[in-house]
């Protein structure tokens, strides 16, 4: 069979499942290359390539991931009743069998493992395949069915036979309820049949439901009916369920009460069937309530209306005949209460109902007029209506005669279609006329339901994340909190996306809330193999609880589980993540594994991507130095702790000292005089750098002034040169802010790293443009060691090449690094470019590199960095 036909009987599939366990929910499923939207009864309809919940859905109801290995099949929304766990299970089988790698399966399969009883029939009306449940309903193996007609197989029903042949030229047909003998007990059964094409057959598709619930709840509800008031209880197919002794009695003499036939057909009514009384059944079965005057085979009309009922699929027949004159019209006495919002019941001293307001009917599905005169304690008894603390505990209706006046409490009121409300309960006595002598009580239930919903919104939203659905920090820190179950040990892994901000400018913030959505599936279902937690605790970072694992074997499931790429879109994208374990000890604080986790997560993010890390109480102390690092460096600039010394640079040839070198220096009050690479990877986190950088170069040039303005006649020209990286000076607005002193005064030199001009973007080229427009001559800082681009020496506008510190330091004694340091000296010659060596250490060496033909050198041979005022005296001397 085609994925076309298999996905066609799978759309049919989700549609049925739906309507039996779950008729309030929506489905979004993926099929293939494309997302349905499904409902019950209803054709699907195409949702785009993207599994996208609408934005409603995170703003009320409850939203269902329907999950299989980590892969997000579906999403399951509800705005009514919550979704039972059944249906999400059913619903994720059936569609993980579905998947583009199931294609292969038959549609029969698929068929053979619905959870309801369905039947596909051949064209010629003869079994093809059956669900399991089929053959227990009716008792029966899959030889006895299979290949048979269903003329053999339903031969004592021709209702369903008729139906059958309907549906087989291409019409869907319901089949009439029946009743059903299964191990001595009795069944109703009902049913629909459609017809069904696949890519080379066709056939009928048959699904029953066991509907036998309904005539149980119709017969419950059977003891109000005993009325003189003509009225019915139908199915919502209009099939009389129970009738009222007044309905009854209109029926000509020698006519049989025909429960279980359509009310139209009844004899009673003229001109049978009856299309106004059809009519008004098809309007109240889709949700309506309707009215009108019917005529009577015996004469007369009667005033008939039909509605729905608060039990489900059940509808309400009621007739008043025009004859009966004098009768108070229904509901008058209850008007008067109805001006009242709660619901309302006067019950007089034997506990029988006086006065019910319409909204207190309402609430219990039953009409007003019904419950008049009736036992309350009978009629909820009667209708399956219970009660119960807020707690859970069941509660008991008093005897009237105790029950200690005046009440106020809260209850839950247990309704017969399966919902639960959240009522205040008051009552209060009514004396005089209303009661007699010994009084009434005087029953308002106020509806908190909704309130208490709001309430409970509120709490849930605090702890959990609005978009993935998983808990919070706050909720996780209340879960590591709770009581440790004896001899278990439990490890929390936390997890930072690598580029995470790259992917939201690359992708759009859409795409990338559903690879977060993604990424929280898969830790949910790996939290839900151990039963642990998984939460998001900020826009890219999650945490996952892992109980009765160490943590080498959780970081080992979380790295797995991020290991399939993402789905965005019409791509895959690989995720990659910094993670950070830590066990829980036995006497810490419930919370101390996640703040570990962090620490170590912290430590692995310092090292690069794609690295993990597991917490010791060393990482921590390290955290708590580099923090209080950063805090002193935030204010080294404004308390004057920064200063610059300089290493000049001599010419080769003459002997003379050409420029010097601005080296970086922060005095720190505690730990004395820092180097900047135990501070500068601080500052590069931050808008730190960009500040720091500014007052360089300021200060460069103000050193460069006071020598050209000190030995103006020997040093004229003399050049201060700083390291800079480019990344520094993109982000930073303070090239712009320096631009008045730079056009003035002449930018300084500027030595940029080989590693930074690997980067040949137009971007980079014309910010060096810039700066050799404002007089700066740009050098290649560090070149020959790491990675260095032979590229960036044509391409971009450069004065000088400075040797890297390690080629001068193998010299004189190492061939290859006299040959390597040859070969660099000639090139950046033939190139155009002077050679500055760095880190010469010894007279041998300057010797050597005299001989090669470097320009210039600077170094402990020559001179060690210099103060300002040390410098203009070493000058002074040279």
């Amino acid at each position: 069979m085609s994925p076309a036909a298999t996905f066609s009987a799978v759309q049919s599939a989700l549609s049925d499942l739906l309507r039996v366990h779950a008729p309030h929910a929506v489905l979004l499923a993926s099929l293939g290359e494309e997302v349905l939207r499904v409902q019950a009864g209803a054709p699907a309809q195409s949702a785009g390539p993207d599994l996208v919940p609408p934005d409603e859905w995170f703003e009320r109801g409850e939203m269902t991931w329907l999950t299989r290995d980590g892969a997000l099949l579906g999403l399951l929304w509800s705005d009514g009743p919550a979704v039972p766990d059944a249906a999400a299970q059913v619903l994720t089988m059936l569609l993980a069998a579905a998947r583009v790698d199931s294609q292969g399966r038959e549609t029969e399969v698929l068929v053979t493992q619905l959870p309801v009883a369905t039947a596909w029939l051949t064209g010629d009306l003869a079994f093809r395949k059956v669900s399991r449940p089929f053959l227990e309903l009716f008792g029966i193996s899959e030889a006895e069915v299979t290949g048979r007609p269903a003329t053999e197989v339903f031969q004592d029903r021709p209702g369903w036979l008729s139906a059958l042949a309907q549906a087989g030229a291409g019409r869907s047909v319901r089949l009439p309820d029946e009743q059903l003998e299964q191990g001595g007990q009795t069944l109703w059964v009902r049913g629909e049949a459609r017809p069904y094409y696949g890519a080379a057959s066709a056939g009928v598709m048959l699904t029953l439901q066991d509907v036998s619930g309904e005539y149980e709840r119709a017969a419950r509800v059977s003891a109000l009916l005993d009325t003189e008031t003509p009225a019915a209880l139908l199915s919502e197919s209009g099939a009389v369920l129970q009738a009222s002794h007044g309905l009854t009695e209109l029926l000509p003499a020698a006519a049989p009460v025909t429960t279980g036939a359509p009310l139209w057909v009844w004899p009673c009514f003229a001109n049978v069937p009856s299309e106004p009384v059809r009519d008004l059944v098809r309007l109240a079965a889709m949700g309506g309530a309707a009215r009108s005057d019917v005529e009577l085979a015996a004469g007369g009309t009667l005033s008939l209306s039909v509605r729905r009922t608060s039990e489900a699929g059940l509808l309400v027949a009621q007739g008043e005949l025009s004859s009966q004159a004098g009768r108070a019209p229904l509901g008058v006495m209850n008007q008067v209460l109805s001006l009242s919002e709660d619901a309302t019941i006067l019950v007089d001293h034997a506990g029988r109902a006086q006065l019910v307001s319409e909204r207190a009917a309402g609430l219990l599905g039953v009409d007003a007029a019904r419950l008049v005169g009736l036992a309350v304690s009978r009629v909820m008894s009667e209708l399956g209506v219970r009660l119960f603390t807020p707690d859970g505990e069941p509660l008991t209706v008093p005897e009237w005669r105790d029950l200690k006046l005046p009440l106020r409490r809260e209850i839950l009121l247990a309704l017969p279609d399966g919902t639960v409300r959240q009522m205040e309960l008051r009552a209060a006595g009514v004396g005089g006329e209303a009661g007699g002598s010994r009084g009434s009580v005087l029953l308002t239930l106020r509806d908190l339901t909704a309130l208490r919903r709001a309430q409970a919104k509120i709490r849930h939203d605090a702890r959990h994340d609005a978009l993935t659905g998983l808990l919070n920090r706050t909720g996780l820190r209340e879960a590591l909190g709770g009581a440790q179950p004896a001899g278990e040990g439990a490890t929390v892994v936390c997890l930072d996306l690598d580029g995470f901000t790259e992917l939201n400018a690359a992708l759009g913030r859409t795409a990338c809330d559903r690879l977060l959505i993604q990424v929280a599936a898969r830790l949910n279902d790996l939290a839900a193999e151990t039963q642990g937690q998984a939460a998001r605790l900020a826009d890219d970072s999650f945490a996952v609880l892992l109980p009765g694992l160490d943590e080498a074997a959780a970081l080992a499931r979380v790295q797995g589980a991020l290991e399939v790429p993402l789905r965005a879109g019409s791509r895959d994208v690989a995720i990659t993540g910094a993670l950070g374990a830590a066990s829980r000890v036995a006497g810490a604080a419930g919370d101390t594994p996640l703040a570990d986790a962090e620490v170590a997560m912290q430590h692995a993010k310092r090292q690069g991507r794609d690295q993990h890390s597991v917490f010791n109480p060393a990482l921590r102390a390290q955290v708590a130095r580099a923090f209080e690092m950063e805090e002193a460096l935030r204010g080294a600039l404004d308390k004057g702790q920064f200063t610059l010394l300089y290493q000049p640079a001599v010419s080769l040839r003459s002997g003379r000292a050409l420029s010097a070198e601005a080296l970086l220096r922060w005095n720190h009050p505690t730990l004395g005089m820092l180097s900047p690479s135990t501070f500068l990877d601080l500052a590069s986190r931050s808008e730190l750098i960009t500040h720091i950088s500014e007052w360089v170069v300021q200060e460069a040039v103000l050193g460069r002034q006071a020598v050209r303005g000190a030995l103006a006649g020997a040093y004229s020209e003399w050049a201060v040169s700083v390291n800079l990286g480019l990344e520094e000076l993109r982000r930073s607005a303070g090239l712009r802010r320096l631009l008045p002193l730079l056009s003035a005064e002449g930018a300084p030199d500027i030595e940029v790293a080989a590693g930074s001009l690997l980067d040949h973007s137009q971007e980079t080229l014309g910010l060096l443009e810039q700066l050799r427009s404002l007089g700066a001559r740009l050098s290649v800082d560090d070149f020959g060691e790491g990675a260095s681009s032979l590229t960036a020496l044509t391409r971009f506008p450069l004065s000088a090449v400075k040797l890297h510190p390690t080629l001068t330091a193998r010299l004189p004694g190492d061939e290859k690094s006299l040959t390597l340091t040859q070969a660099t000296i000639d090139l950046a010659h033939r190139l155009g470019l002077q050679v500055v060596a760095v880190g010469v250490e010894t007279q041998e060496q300057l010797d050597v590199l005299r001989d090669l033909g470097c320009d210039a050198a600077q170094g402990y041979a020559i001179t060690p960095p210099l103060a300002e005022p040390e410098l203009l005296a070493w000058l002074r001397a040279h």
